[in-house]
């Protein structure tokens, strides 16, 4: 029998730019999490953005203003960017520790 030879481990991929995760997350909500690697909480606020945005147009008048009618779903929206930034921020900062 041959001893198999050590292979040394293959460089850790660096994770996305935070900048790049930022861009992703303002053109596409949810898009941010998902590149940095949570998806699942990425689909989550993409649903209850879709949700909260029916429910405030629901709740509305066709007197309030497009703002006004889709306020529960831009809420979300306004806080799924800098949540995105924030882990991808996090994860460059360890990223940058560790090489």
């Amino acid at each position: 029998m041959t001893a198999l030879a050590a292979t040394p481990p293959a460089p850790a991929r660096p994770p996305p730019h935070p900048y790049l995760v930022l861009a992703a997350a303002i053109l596409l909500p949810g898009a941010g999490h998902i590149l940095t690697g949570r998806a699942a909480r990425g689909l989550t606020l993409q649903l209850f953005m879709l949700t909260l945005g029916f429910v405030t147009w629901q709740l509305t008048t066709p007197q309030h203003s497009l703002l006004g009618r889709l306020s529960g779903g831009l809420f979300v929206y306004a806080l799924s960017i800098p949540d995105a930034y924030r882990s991808a921020r996090l994860r460059w900062t360890q990223w940058k520790a560790k090489a």
